[in-house]
This record gives C-alpha cells, sequence and structure tokens, in this order.
C-alpha cells in the first residue's frame, strides 16, 4: 500500500532564548500539579473536558491505531456505582492482598479503602486500552503498542486539565474489571485508568513530599 505524505504543518521554531524560556515557564507550571483527593463538587464546563480530551487524542500511538476509549462519567448514579464496586477492591487490597512492604510505601500519602472522591468529584473519565479493534466485518484489528499509547495519552489529558485549571486524581483500584461492565464497554477493552477530576475542595490538603532533582533521574552520554 503506497503511503501519502504531507509537507510538515504548523511546525514552529523559536529562537533559543524563546524556547529556553517557555520550558522553563512549561516547567514551573507543571510542578504546581499534584495528585488531590479531596475535591469539591463544583461542576466542571462540559466544553473544558471536551477540549483536553481532544488534546488527549493527538498523543502519539503505535501505527496511528489511536487504541483508547475515554469514558466521561457525570451521572451521580453512575459515579456511586464505581465508587461501591472501587472501594470493594480496595478492601480486599489492604486488608488481605498487598504485602507489608506496599502498604508502607503507601502509608505517607494516607491513602485507604475509601474514596469518597469518587462521588463527590463533578467528573470521572474512565480510560480504556483497546488490544484490537473490530473491523467492518467483524475481523480482529490488531492495535500496536497499545498499553504505551494509552499511558502516553493519558500523560497529555492530565498536563491539559492540570493548564486548563483543573484537578486530578489517578485511580488504579485492581482488579478493574467492574469498569467495563459498570461504563458497559466491550470484553477486548481493558480499563487502564480512572482520571478523577474537578476543583479541589477549598481546605484540600496534600502529602508534603517531593520530587527527585535532575541528576538522580537523568544520565548524559
Amino acid at each position: 500500500m503506497d503511503s501519502k505524505f504531507i509537507p510538515l504543518p504548523d511546525f514552529t521554531e523559536f529562537p533559543v532564548a524563546e524556547m529556553q524560556q517557555r520550558s522553563e515557564d512549561f516547567y514551573n507550571q507543571i510542578r504546581r500539579r499534584r495528585t488531590v483527593r479531596e475535591f469539591s463538587d463544583r461542576k466542571v464546563d462540559p466544553r473544558i473536558i471536551d477540549e483536553c480530551l481532544k488534546a488527549a487524542g493527538t498523543a502519539p500511538n503505535g501505527a496511528n491505531l489511536q487504541p483508547w476509549h475515554f469514558v466521561v462519567v457525570t451521572d451521580p448514579g453512575i459515579k456511586s456505582q464505581i465508587r461501591v464496586a472501587a472501594e470493594e477492591e480496595e478492601r480486599e487490597f489492604y486488608n488481605h492482598r498487598a504485602p507489608q512492604e506496599w502498604l508502607d510505601a503507601l502509608a505517607p500519602l494516607g491513602t485507604d479503602e475509601h474514596k469518597p472522591f469518587l462521588e463527590t468529584a463533578p467528573c470521572l473519565i474512565g480510560i480504556f486500552s483497546k488490544a484490537y479493534d473490530l473491523g467492518p466485518t467483524g475481523s480482529r484489528v490488531k492495535n500496536y503498542y497499545a498499553s504505551e499509547s494509552v499511558g502516553i495519552a493519558t500523560g497529555f489529558l492530565i498536563a491539559a486539565l492540570h493548564h486548563a485549571g483543573l484537578a486530578t486524581l489517578t485511580h488504579t483500584p485492581s482488579p478493574m474489571k467492574f469498569l467495563n461492565e459498570i461504563l458497559q464497554r466491550p470484553r477486548h477493552e481493558r480499563a487502564f485508568l480512572l482520571l478523577v477530576v474537578g476543583y479541589p475542595a477549598e481546605n484540600a490538603k496534600v502529602p508534603l513530599i517531593s520530587k527527585k532533582p535532575l541528576n538522580e533521574i537523568v544520565s548524559y552520554l
């Protein structure tokens, strides 16, 4: 099959000084992003969510097959169902499945099996990874690097929501098969992550933590 190519559109090169400033500005903005567990119930304009999802959809991905699906949940009844199912899995995790080493690592973050934010926050986004799609005749079309691609798109989405002025929480109860049933997604889609989105509660608190410095996370050869 012959590939069609077009000239690279819309690429803008900036002077080096401006590039340095832009990279610094982005770092200073994104470093303010914090995972929030205390949300306000204030509504979020759905147009903001849509624009951020459009940004996520621009993420690089294997063979441009775009192996992701996003389910936006604002219905209180569905959010309640998700909370009940997630807390059931979390109780099993905290009380039976998690080794002590893992529980010790989580302790400074103050997490437990109680997840009220799943109902309080105005918006939940279920993110699904598709190992394959179905063609017009029902045949399977394999997606390549699905998990990696969905991970990149999720990063884009979190950054876009932060840039728009919203708080997020990445929630990964394990296993998450209950999301397929509640959100009516087919079996060939795998729940990748549940993203909680909204405004932080007025008196929201976050753990006092720090990020590793550059010299601990980067090598130059």
